[in-house]
């Protein structure tokens, strides 16, 4: 592999420095930098991180090849600046043995725009009623750490606890999905003002702190690792820093679109406005932005859903829930994160790449710009402003909610292991 001179960047939005990209590996951080032969980028005025971590993907495959592959998606989290990515379980067959997850990693080092982690599912089936392979997943070649039936709740209590108790073996994690299904039955939006207006099934914010509530307090009694997936209520936020005050082992994540739309957008009776967790109220947001910023949220997770046209266009009601997140996930941290004064660059590569890689348990991925480290690198250019277009992503899928909305920042360049995935905005 040849080596590649990054001239000029601003490593994690601080001083300007250049970087020594040899083989797989970061050879030297510095001013000044000289490479003979080297492959020069000039970066002046790009931001320079880390490459960044998914901790929650959907890449539908096996299964659902019509609205994402394990290529397509990792193309896509390429385009936006990714180099790791967690492919949740909820495929046809589930992601619930050593098989199954052993084949996604193949697939995902077959494709070779990011590495691809499998996500375990809990229990067979995702059907919440026998816990799954978990041991037989994580001794396989997949290594599979995390374990989540992410798009149901694991909503029995015992079931989850087993859970909780089986993963300390190996220092793993249970990543739940907080949605109590008594209390969501027949929801479709938020429950509040707006669902009343509009006539359509309310989604109480209690459904999901109520489950937050329960399993942090049995993660605490049974010394176990349990991760929230896409919080988002300002009531789910007091009690991950509840839990978190009290030393239990709890993480959390938010999605980019729970950090910028609103519950209103559902006006329109748009289904690209329809996802699980629904959009909450203006409070919601501002109460999440605040989390995040302040490291009650651990990680930024673009629960990337991606679906065939057919199952968004159409009536509401029958619309599937879920919209695509990878290639804007960054873009709108930007604006809702940095642009507001809330943190800066380097908190966004803490919240983006270090965080979720260490609860992941992830090698190679998450760690500093410093020589000696792997070149997984995401080169950003914050100036520029453009307008969503889906009909240029490289995913399969093209439900976005941000169609025709102008956001900030584009992903110039994505290394992995120091070999270009990304080059100037678009697939190597």
């Amino acid at each position: 592999m040849s080596k590649i001179l990054i001239r000029g960047a601003r490593v994690l939005g601080k001083e300007t420095q250049d970087v020594l990209i040899d083989g797989e590996t970061i050879a030297s951080v510095g001013s000044g930098l000289d490479a003979e032969g080297a492959t020069v980028i000039e970066a002046e005025g790009q931001v320079l991180l880390p490459g960044l971590v998914d901790l929650h993907t959907h890449l539908r495959e096996p299964g659902r090849e019509d609205s994402e592959t394990v290529l397509t998606g990792t193309r896509a989290a390429a385009v936006g600046g990714f180099t790791a990515v967690h492919a949740m379980a909820n495929t046809f067959p589930v992601a619930d043995t050593a098989g199954v997850v052993e084949q996604v990693w193949r697939l995902g080092k077959e494709s070779g725009y990011c590495d691809v982690q499998p996500v375990g599912a809990v229990t067979v089936g995702l059907a919440g009623k026998q816990l799954a392979e978990l041991g037989a997943m994580h001794d396989s070649a997949a290594g599979v750490r995390v374990f989540s039936d992410d798009g149901k709740c694991v909503d029995d209590a015992v079931i989850m606890r087993r859970a909780l108790e089986y993963v300390k073996a190996f220092d793993g994690v249970v990543a739940q999905h907080a949605q109590e299904p008594r209390l969501t039955e027949g929801a479709e939006m938020n429950e509040g003002v707006v669902s009343a207006e509009l006539g359509l099934g309310g989604w109480p914010a209690v459904a999901e702190e109520s489950i937050i509530a329960r399993d942090v307090l049995l993660a605490a009694h049974v010394g176990s690792r349990v991760h929230i997936c896409h919080l988002s209520t300002a009531g789910s936020v007091e009690l991950v820093r509840w839990a978190k005050s009290k030393g239990w082992n709890v993480t959390a994540e938010v999605t980019p679109h729970h950090l910028l739309l609103t519950e209103d957008l559902v006006r329109s009776y748009n289904p690209v406005y329809k996802v699980n967790p629904p959009l909450r109220t203006k409070a919601d947001v501002m109460a999440l932005r605040e989390a995040l910023a302040d490291g009650t949220i651990d990680c930024v997770a673009t629960d990337h859903a991606p679906h065939p046209h057919e199952d968004k266009d159409c009536e509401w009601a029958a619309a599937a829930m879920g919209m695509v997140g990878l290639e804007t996930a960054l873009s709108v941290v930007q604006e809702t994160m940095v642009e507001t004064g809330l943190v800066d660059w380097s908190v966004v590569a803490d919240r983006m790449s270090a965080r979720p890689a260490r609860i992941g348990r992830l090698k190679g991925h998450g760690r500093p710009v410093e020589a000696g480290e792997p070149a997984n690198l995401t080169l950003v250019d914050p100036a520029y402003r453009g307008t969503v277009d889906p009909a240029g992503f490289a995913s399969r899928s093209r439900n976005t909610p941000y169609q025709g909305r102008e956001l900030p920042g584009r992903v110039t360049h994505t290394f992995l292991r120091g070999r270009a995935t990304v080059v100037d905005g678009k697939l190597a």
